[in-house]
């Protein structure tokens, strides 16, 4: 007989609860048919006759769920009816147990959880499309879900909380997203969500629980040592052990808020570059911010205070802190830091009237906002940059006006969500980074004419049969396709698409801003920033040889059948005038 693991959960619960309920039932029938069969009766006639098994069955059948009574195939003699009052009460009684045993399953979590779990499973292995695999629904984790959405992909969901599964289903997405109320870390969870399904392109462990993430990682390396994990760990030595394991990229949302506001402050057009380029609300190109430069005050010092101290040190920038704890600040100038917390008082001893800019990094809204109000009142005119814990509180922060609002969790949720769909910007950005800051605002010139300064769409095109199958005919017949070419209106090809190509990654390496002459080979990589239409004209153009044909060299092929045989005709007709 197979054991538990080995048989259905949903059938191993149901055989459980209902073993006793069905052979009550099968004792009752038993008893019944055969007090009916053995009993005599009589014909018509008064000849005496038994009711065969059929009889038997069937009128228990219906007197047993009592929907009828008859008295079949003749009329029944006392005993008979004697018998029949005594099955129908035993049978009904047994019926209301077995009844009420299934009531009692339905009702049974185990049982719930163990069908939503099939059907969770079942879900994931019916998808046909690339897919990611996120470990926690919170704040991040929603915010990416949503991107996901946006882009078009679709993404499993496994968290332990009820409620935060419970809302996923009530989400607006155009995609399915499957969703389970499980621990992430259990190995046969990540195998029901698909981690060895060959769509799997990633896992995501963004779980409130850092141990939980570290052992998400472990089992998904385990489990499919191809697949792509990405692990939200906060902690150093974490991050030193997650290195170990080899293959894992590790997301420090504190040291990305913290990377956030020093390029903020000493890279304003790159800050601002990127953050159009992903879509953030609130940046525009031709309005680059402007943080001043000068002492800032810092509000908070824990993992978050800590690592934007490290960030605007490394940019000679000097900040006092203030702080109930000072845990980690033992080593600071006295000067530098302010015992307590953050009020009136310990800002004006922390300089607020000399300070150019105040950083409100607790881990409580409430705080932030309050630390905002205290200094807008001691200084007007000071630089508020202001963190955001939690993301139900967005409408009292764009309240508050401050200059900059950081939310760790949409940060990190935006760099895993480009890490996942759109890798090589990283590439561009790091390359603007080196440049100079000339060489970045003609960068900028060049986008703001092409595309204007609307929200930019960033994707990715392989070169491929799948995703460029046009491509792959024509360069078969000998063409030179380049850059420029599927850049072409395919509507008329002396107009140029809303579209620039950001980075061509090659097996050689990668060109940043190709100046579009580069001719395309296969498995080149594309990372381009277009309009939405502009997108769908490059890849009909990519994936329809004619439309490809007509930008590479402006001849429009007749595309039907009979339009093929009335060009072959026309062409001989026209070969024969002149050889005439």
């Amino acid at each position: 007989m197979a054991t538990t693991s080995e048989l259905d959960r949903v059938t191993a619960i149901v055989l459980r609860f209902m073993r006793r309920p069905i052979l009550v039932l099968i004792v009752v029938y038993a008893i019944a048919i055969s007090g009916l069969v053995l009993i005599p009766g009589q014909d018509a006639e008064g000849n005496p006759t038994h009711m065969s098994f059929f009889h038997a069955f069937y009128f228990l059948t219906y007197t047993a769920t009592t929907t009828g009574f008859g008295e079949i195939p003749h009329p029944f003699t006392d005993a008979q009816r004697l018998w029949a009052i005594v099955l129908l009460y035993g049978s009904v009684v047994a019926w209301i147990y077995a009844i009420s045993s299934i009531i009692r399953l339905v009702r049974n979590p185990h049982f719930q959880q163990a069908v939503a779990q099939r059907s969770f499973a079942r879900s994931a292995r019916g998808i046909t499309e690339p897919f990611f695999i996120i470990c926690g629904f919170g704040d991040t984790g929603s915010l990416l879900t949503r991107g996901l959405d946006d882009a078009g992909c679709t993404a499993v969901i496994i968290d332990k909380d009820e409620d935060r599964i419970k809302a996923l289903s009530l989400r607006d997405y155009r995609k399915t997203m499957p969703g389970l109320c499980a621990d992430a870390s259990a190995p046969k969870h990540l195998i029901d969500a698909g981690v060895k399904h060959p769509n799997c392109r990633a896992i995501v462990a963004l779980t409130d629980d850092e141990e939980v993430n570290i052992k998400i990682t472990v089992m998904a390396r385990l489990l499919n040592p191809s697949v792509r994990v990405i692990c939200l760990s906060t902690v150093h030595r974490r991050g030193e052990y997650l290195d170990t394991i080899g293959a894992v990229e590790t997301m420090d949302p504190f040291g990305a808020f913290a990377k956030w506001l020093g390029t903020a402050l000493y890279a304003p057009l790159l800050h601002t570059l990127k953050h159009w380029l992903i879509g953030a609300q609130g940046f525009s190109l031709d309005k680059p911010l402007s943080p001043p430069k000068g002492v800032w005050i810092l509000c908070g010092y824990g993992r978050m205070g800590q690592r934007l101290r490290e960030s605007l040190h490394t940019h000679e920038v000097r900040t006092i802190i203030i702080d109930p704890d000072m845990e980690g600040a033992e080593d600071l100038p006295a000067k530098q830091k302010v015992l307590g917390y953050a009020n009136a008082d310990t800002l004006r001893k922390a300089g607020i009237g000399k300070a150019v800019g105040v950083v409100a990094a607790t881990d409580s809204d409430s705080d932030n906002l309050g630390v905002l109000l205290a200094a807008r009142s001691l200084n007007p005119n000071i630089y508020m940059v202001v963190r955001q814990n939690h993301h139900e509180n967005e409408l009292a922060f764009n309240a508050a006006n401050a200059d900059l609002i950081m939310q760790p969790s949409l940060i990190t949720a935006r760099n895993i969500l480009f890490d996942l769909l759109s890798p090589l910007i990283h590439t561009f950005l790091d390359h603007m980074r080196e440049d100079r800051e000339t060489q970045l605002q003609e960068v900028i010139d060049r986008i703001i004419e092409t595309l204007g300064t609307s929200v930019p769409h960033l994707w990715t095109a392989t070169i491929c049969q799948k995703d460029a199958s046009a491509v792959t005919i024509l360069k078969k017949r000998g063409y030179t396709i380049t850059l420029v070419d599927i850049l072409r209106d395919p509507l008329d090809r002396e107009r140029n698409l809303a579209c620039i190509p950001l980075v061509l990654n090659r097996r050689h390496g990668a060109i940043v801003m190709p100046d579009g002459t580069q001719a395309i080979k296969a498995r080149d990589q594309i990372l381009f920033c277009s309009t939405k239409y502009a997108r769908r004209q490059v890849d009909a153009t990519l994936n329809n040889e004619y439309t490809l044909q007509y930008v590479v060299n402006g001849v429009q092929k007749p595309r039907g059948y009979v339009m093929q045989w009335l060009a072959r005709r026309l062409s001989s007709e026209r070969a024969l005038t002149l050889g005439g």
